[in-house]
C-alpha cells in the first residue's frame, strides 16, 4: 500500500531557468523516477508555515544558496541563519526523526551553525554527484523514516490487508466482497472504502495476534503503547472506558467487598458496584450553583474519615473485612477539575488495595509538565510501596482513538505484581470474542502518535488553542462593555500569550470564579483545555437574574448552525479543546456566539433562525428568540431549580438494600413502577440519572428523598410546558394513563 508522503524541496529557484533551477529540477526528477511524489516550493515565506507540514512529508530539501539565505549584507545573513533554525526547531518541536537535507553549491556546512548541523541528515553539495545517485541516498532515509513510524498492530494489519488473501473467515462480507451483491451495499463499500472492510478480520487471523491472550502483533502494541504511557502494563479495549472500569472491578472486588466511590462517579462504576455484589462508600463532591461538579474535599479522603463512613453505613459496618478493595475516583471531572495523586498516594497507600483513576478524559496529561502529578501514572513518578494504581483511559474522547477504543494501565506497587492471567480473565468476561480490528489499531495509532516529542507538541498546541480562545472570548466581553456576553468558566487571570503558569490554574480556597469553598491548597487544578461556556441569567451563588439565556437554546441555536457541543447544563455548556481542535474550529464557535447574541438583541422569530426545530416544534415557530429564553428562565427561576438540583446532588441518600439485592429484585420482577408523587421514602431498584449531567442520582437500593421528588415533579412539569426542550433522566419511565402522560420510577416492593 503506497501511502502520499512526498519529499517537499524548498527553493526559490525551483521553476527558473538558471543553473540552480536546472540541477535543483533534475534532483526532482531523479526523486520522481525512483517512485516518489516531490513537491517543489519556490518561495521561502514563513518557514514556519512549512514546518507544519512535518506530519505530511517524507523529508525536507531546503536551498541555502538563496539570496534569502544571506546573497548580501552580514545582518542579511543573520536573519537568514535565524529563519533556518527556526525552521529546524519548529519541526524538530514536533518531529525527532523526519529527514531534514540542505544543499547548495557556493555554501557548504561550514556557513551552518553546529546546533543546526545536528539536526540534519545531510549536506548536499550540487553537482559533485549524479542527480541519481542523490537521489537514491535521500530516498533510502525517506524510507526508512516512514517505515518507523507504523507501530506493530498496524503495520501487520496494513499487510494483511494488502496481501490479497482469500477470507473464508468471519466476518460474512469477506472483506467488503458482500456488499458489492447489493446497491445498498455498494453505497456502503464506497463509502467506507475498500481498507476498512478488508482490516474487518476475525481473530482467526493468527499473523494478527490476539487481542483476547494478548500475543504477537497486539502485544508488541500494548506493550509499546504501557512504554509510550509510562506504565508497567497497558491493555487495548475496543468497548470503551465503561468496559474498561468493569474489567479492573472485576479483577480486584468481589461479593460483600467495602468499595470507596466518588459519589458523582461514571455510571460504569455503579453497574461494577452492582455486577461485583460490593458495598459502596461514597465520597462526596463539592458542587457549584451553575451545576458544576467540583472536587471532593481533601478530608474526604483521610482514612478515619472513611471508616467514619463505614461505620456509618449500615451493610459495610457488618462486614467481616473493614479494609477497602478499591478506591475510584473520577479523574479529571467532567467539567475538567483533576486531583494531585500524589498527595492521595501518600494518604492512601496500603490502606487501600487499589487506587482507580477514572481517567477517561485525561489520557493526555502524561505527555506534559502542566499536568505534572495531576494523573495516576507518569515518567518518574515514585511507586506506590503497597496500593496497585490502575488508569482507566477514553483514547477516543482526547487521543485519535475510533469510538469505543479505550486502555487499562497499571503501574506495580513496590510490594504487589499484577497476576496477569488472573487479571485475563476478568479482561475475557467483558471483551468481545469478535473485536473491531480498526479500532486496535486506533488504539495502538493513537499510542504512537503521543511518542514525545510530538505527543507534548500535540498536547502543548491543544492547551495553547484554549486559552487562546479563552482570550478571545474575553477580548469580545471587554469590547462589548456594558453588554451581554458569554463568560468561559475559570480563573480570570491566565497570562495574554503562550501557556503561562499552570499556577494561574491551580483551585484556591481564596478564589471568587470556582464556587466549591475551602478548597485545599495544592490538591486541585482545573484542566484549562475544558472549556465551560456560560449563559447570563444565573450568578455562582445561585441567584438568578431578570432575564436570562438557557443553554438549551444556545445548543440548539449552535446546532442548527454547525457546531456541536459536548454537554449542556442549566446555564452552561461545556467544549474540549482536543488535539483535533483547530483555530478554524474555535473561530467559528465564536462567530456563531455573535450570531447567535445579535439574533437575541433583535428578538428574531424562531421560524427564521431555527427552521428545522420550528418545523418540528411549530408552536415555537412566531415566538422571538429573546422571548423563548425569557419564558423558560422564568420557569426555571419559579421552582428555584439552580439550588433545587445542587441540593439534590448534595443531599444524604440512605441505603436501604445492597444495590445488587436491589438489582435483582428487578430480575426478578419483584419490582412495582412507582407514580412521582408517590416516589418519596421508596426504595429505587433501577440507575436514576438526569441528563444533564449525566451523573447517576441514585442507586439501587438507596431511599427517594423529597428533594429528589421534587426534582422530578420539576422535570415533568417542564416537559410539558416547553416540548422540545425536555429534560431527560434515565430511569424515569413515562407512560400515558387516562390520555395523559405518566411518569414513574421502578421501585422495590
Amino acid at each position: 500500500m503506497k501511502f502520499r508522503f512526498p519529499i517537499v524541496i524548498i527553493d526559490e529557484d525551483f521553476r527558473s531557468e538558471n543553473t540552480s533551477g536546472l540541477g535543483i529540477r533534475a534532483l526532482a526528477n531523479a526523486l520522481e523516477q525512483e517512485g516518489m511524489e516531490v513537491v517543489g516550493v519556490t518561495s521561502y515565506g514563513d518557514l514556519s508555515q512549512f514546518a507544519q507540514q512535518q506530519s505530511r512529508a517524507s523529508a525536507f530539501i531546503l536551498s541555502i544558496d538563496d539570496e534569502e539565505f544571506g546573497g548580501g549584507s552580514d545582518e542579511e545573513t543573520a536573519t537568514a541563519l535565524k529563519s533556518l533554525r527556526a525552521f529546524v526547531e519548529e519541526i524538530r518541536h514536533k518531529n525527532a526523526d523526519i529527514p531534514i537535507y540542505l544543499y547548495g553549491e557556493t555554501r557548504t556546512s561550514r556557513h551552518i551553525p553546529n546546533d543546526v548541523l545536528r539536526e540534519l541528515h545531510g549536506f548536499i553539495h550540487m553537482f559533485e554527484d549524479t542527480p541519481e545517485f542523490v537521489a537514491r541516498h535521500i530516498i533510502r532515509e525517506a524510507k526508512s523514516y516512514l517505515d518507523g513510524l507504523s507501530p506493530p498492530f498496524f503495520r501487520a494489519l496494513v499487510h494483511y490487508a494488502q496481501d490479497g488473501s482469500y477470507s473464508w473467515h468471519c466476518p460474512g462480507h469477506s472483506g467488503g466482497v458482500a456488499f458489492l451483491k447489493s446497491p445498498i451495499g455498494q453505497m456502503f463499500h464506497q463509502f467506507f472504502g475498500e481498507n476498512m472492510l478488508r482490516a474487518d478480520v476475525c481473530n482467526a487471523v493468527e499473523e494478527l495476534g490476539q487481542l483476547l491472550d494478548h500475543t504477537g502483533p497486539v502485544a508488541a502494541s500494548e506493550r509499546n503503547a504501557a512504554r509510550i504511557f509510562n506504565a508497567d502494563h497497558c491493555y487495548f479495549v475496543t468497548n470503551g472506558t465503561s468496559t474498561s472500569n468493569k474489567m479492573v472491578w472485576h479483577s480486584t472486588v468481589g461479593p460483600g467487598d467495602i468499595v470507596v466511590v466518588d459519589r458523582n462517579c461514571h455510571k460504569s462504576i455503579l453497574h461494577s458496584i452492582i455486577m461485583t455484589g460490593a458495598i459502596p462508600v461514597f465520597l462526596m463532591p463539592t458542587r457549584n450553583h451553575l451545576g458544576i461538579i467540583g472536587p471532593i474535599p481533601l478530608e474526604e479522603f483521610k482514612m478515619e474519615n472513611i471508616m467514619k463512613k463505614i461505620e456509618a453505613n449500615p451493610f459495610a459496618r457488618e462486614a467481616k473485612n473493614k479494609k477497602p478493595r478499591i478506591l475510584t475516583i473520577t479523574q479529571s471531572t467532567y467539567d475538567g477539575v483533576v486531583y494531585n495523586v500524589e498527595t492521595l498516594k501518600s494518604m492512601l497507600d496500603g490502606e487501600i488495595d487499589t487506587l482507580h483513576f477514572d481517567e477517561a478524559w485525561l489520557p493526555h496529561a502524561t505527555f506534559h509538565e502542566f499536568y505534572r502529578n495531576m494523573h495516576a501514572i507518569g515518567k518518574e513518578r515514585p511507586r506506590a510501596k503497597e496500593s496497585m494504581i490502575f488508569s482507566t483511559q477514553s483514547t477516543h474522547k482526547l487521543l485519535a482513538g475510533l469510538s469505543q477504543a479505550s486502555q487499562i494501565l497499571v503501574s506495580e506497587s513496590e510490594k504487589v505484581k499484577l497476576d496477569q492471567d488472573a487479571f485475563n480473565e476478568a479482561y475475557l468476561m467483558h471483551t468481545s470474542t469478535s473485536p473491531q480490528y480498526a479500532i486496535i489499531a486506533s488504539c495502538d495509532v493513537a499510542a504512537a502518535m503521543m511518542e514525545p516529542p510530538g505527543g507534548t507538541a500535540l498536547v502543548e498546541e491543544s492547551i495553547l488553542e484554549a486559552l487562546d480562545f479563552r482570550r478571545a472570548m474575553k477580548k469580545v466581553d471587554q469590547e462589548w462593555g456594558q453588554d451581554w456576553w458569554f463568560q468561559v468558566w475559570g480563573p480570570s487571570e491566565f497570562g495574554e500569550n503562550g501557556i503561562g503558569s499552570r499556577e494561574d490554574w491551580m483551585i484556591r480556597a481564596e478564589d471568587d470564579w470556582h464556587g466549591f469553598g475551602n478548597v485545599a491548597p495544592g490538591f486541585n487544578m482545573l484542566d484549562p483545555i475544558k472549556a465551560t461556556i456560560v449563559t447570563p441569567g444565573l450568578a455562582l451563588d445561585g441567584q438568578f437574574g431578570e432575564s436570562g439565556i438557557p443553554a438549551s437554546i444556545v445548543t440548539k441555536y449552535l446546532a442548527e448552525h454547525g457546531v456541536i457541543v459536548e454537554k449542556a447544563g442549566l446555564y452552561s455548556f461545556f467544549i474540549m479543546f482536543t488535539i483535533g481542535i483547530t483555530k478554524g474550529r474555535w473561530n467559528t464557535l465564536l462567530t456563531a456566539l455573535q450570531q447567535f447574541k445579535d439574533d437575541y438583541d433583535k428578538n428574531q422569530p424562531m421560524w427564521r433562525i431555527l427552521p428545522e426545530f420550528a418545523q418540528a416544534n411549530p408552536r415555537y415557530e412566531r415566538i422571538g428568540l429573546r422571548d423563548l429564553c425569557q419564558n423558560i428562565h422564568d420557569f426555571y427561576k419559579l421552582y428555584d431549580v439552580a439550588r433545587l438540583t445542587t441540593e439534590m446532588y448534595l443531599s444524604d441518600m440512605q441505603p436501604a438494600m445492597k444495590p445488587s439485592d436491589a438489582f435483582a429484585k428487578m430480575a426478578h420482577r419483584e419490582i412495582e413502577r412507582v407514580p412521582i408523587d408517590e416516589l418519596e421514602g421508596r426504595v429505587t431498584s433501577i440507575l436514576l440519572t438526569p441528563y444533564p449531567p449525566g451523573i447517576p442520582l441514585l442507586i439501587p437500593g438507596e431511599r427517594f428523598n423529597k428533594t429528589i421528588v421534587d426534582y422530578l415533579k420539576f422535570a415533568r412539569d417542564f416537559n410539558e410546558r416547553f416540548p422540545g426542550f425536555e429534560t431527560d433522566v434515565h430511569g424515569l419511565v413515562t407512560r400515558e394513563v387516562d390520555g395523559k402522560r405518566g411518569y414513574f420510577v421502578d421501585c422495590v416492593k
